[in-house]
């Protein structure tokens, strides 16, 4: 057996999950409007995930619900990036247990990549007896056979595997409402950064055959649906692990040629890897939004260098310079951490200066969370909470006004909006992205949810842009 069959699941495997949803379905036949709830905290990755479990309790006969309160199963899907997630994963677990009280057949389950770091579990196990399941990343595939062990005994079921993970194909999906849709195109990351924990807790990178992709995105598109992110914890390396030769530039020009699907979006890049190729195959192919999610952490190069990130400052701004002069009007965007051990106000100003420099129109900024078992937890901190969070809000003020100042100047401008539906803060008000991520708000006489509206923008501000649609 070569490394890549023991790589992607068995297709006897895929066809005994199959199996097990449906004898869920035949057990469960006698309890009508079954209802499912999924709360999903993280990446798009894990959103993914999300959409599978819920295709797989669709497929049992359960219904989707936003109320989990009315909910005969309870899913929490959890993030190991940060502590909030995790706090609040703890809180809202422990807020579960009157509500099981009420409903004793209520099944609750939590899974993600928290559940893949061993303390985490037996926090779960010793501290929430009311948890029936408990399974991690590398079990996303098994989560009927679990969950059917959990129908059929009524104990809890704990299941956490010690492997670089698997590739699952053929499971059902239910994906949120939209025109818009995730592809997961590979999975895992070989890159270890000293402050990460995912490649830990998601395995090694793991590239999906491009036949697979691409038959996943043809039926979308003759779904309906317009707009497709392809996904990656770094989607440049895809291909490495594959017999095919194939790069990610490549599988983007295949992904093109699909009709139906007007745009293409992907992430998430690293900086390392993010080749001349790639940055020409964006700027000759139409489809492919010009939109570039390219996180570069912080600005100092001793930072840098001990956060493992192997690039420097100037590399960085060097690649930033090609894409903007292939690509004049792209929207950039970046991950920042604010605040790693060590980090001195010197080093604090070259994040600045890279901000200044590069003129992003958003940023997702976050202060530095410990994470044990990744090398940047046991680093010397001599610098206080005080100085970080000051270093934290002067970047947000600095980004603020950038972001503003580059909303601005779109005044007046007709943009392609895809919209995507109702606004969730004003009802009388429709809501759409334009090619470049930009959240655009604008009235509108009918439902236009899932087509395309050219709207002229009439009000610019920090994080979205106000408009009206031409007639």
């Amino acid at each position: 057996m070569s490394k890549r069959d023991s790589v992607v699941l068995s297709s006897q495997e895929v066809e005994k999950q199959k199996d097990k949803i449906l004898e869920i379905k035949h057990l469960l036949s006698d309890r009508k409007n079954k209802k499912a709830f999924i709360e999903t905290y993280g990446c798009q990755q894990n959103v993914s995930d999300s959409e599978i479990i819920m295709g797989m309790l669709c497929e049992m006969g359960f219904k989707k619900t936003e109320n989990k309160d009315e909910a005969d199963i309870i899913i929490f899907n959890t993030c190991a990036v940060r502590e909030n997630a995790e706090l609040k994963v703890y809180g809202n677990l422990g807020a579960l247990k009157h509500l099981k009280l009420k409903k004793p057949d209520l099944i609750i389950g939590v899974c993600g990549c928290m559940m893949q770091q061993e303390e985490v579990s037996k926090r779960i196990k010793s501290k929430y007896r009311h948890v029936d399941l408990v399974f991690g990343t590398h079990s996303l595939y098994s989560f009927p056979e679990l969950l059917l062990r959990v129908i059929k005994s009524g104990s809890r079921v704990i299941d956490l595997l010690d492997t670089e993970g698997h590739i699952a194909e053929d499971f059902p999906v239910k994906r949120q409402e939209g025109p818009s849709a995730w592809v997961s195109v590979m999975y895992g990351c070989n890159n270890f950064c000293s402050y990460c924990i995912v490649p830990y807790v998601r395995g090694r990178e793991r590239s999906r055959d491009k036949a697979s992709i691409i038959n996943e995105v043809k039926n979308l598109a003759n779904e309906g649906y317009k707009e497709i992110t392809l996904l990656g914890q770094n989607v440049n390396s895809y291909g490495k692990d594959l017999d095919e030769k194939i790069d990610f530039a490549d599988l983007l020009n295949e992904v093109c040629k699909i009709d139906g699907i007007e745009r293409i979006r992907f992430m998430t890049s690293h900086p390392k890897d993010i080749s001349d190729k790639l940055i020409d195959t964006m700027a000759a192919n139409k489809k492919i939004c010009k939109q570039l999610h390219l996180p570069f952490q912080a600005g100092s190069n001793r930072i840098l260098k001990l956060m493992n990130r192997v690039y420097t400052k100037e590399e960085y701004l060097e690649k930033i310079e090609k894409v903007k002069k292939k690509m004049p009007d792209i929207t950039l965007t970046t991950d920042i951490i604010v605040g790693f051990p060590g980090e001195t106000k010197e080093d604090f100003e070259h994040t600045i200066d890279v901000l200044e420099k590069v003129r992003y129109d958003t940023i997702f900024s976050f202060i530095y969370s410990k994470r044990g078992g990744t090398p940047a937890a046991v680093m010397e901190d001599p610098i206080p909470m005080e100085e970080k969070k000051e270093n934290f809000d002067r970047l947000l003020d600095v980004q603020d006004k950038i972001s503003y100042e580059k909303n601005k100047v779109l005044e007046g401008k007709v943009m392609k909006v895809l919209v995507e539906g109702m606004s969730k803060t004003d009802q009388s008000f429709m809501t759409g992205r334009t090619e470049g991520g930009k959240v655009v708000n604008f009235k509108c006489d009918k439902d236009m949810k899932g087509s395309f509206a050219d709207v002229k923008i009439t009000e610019a501000k920090t994080w979205s842009l106000m408009g009206e649609i031409i007639k």
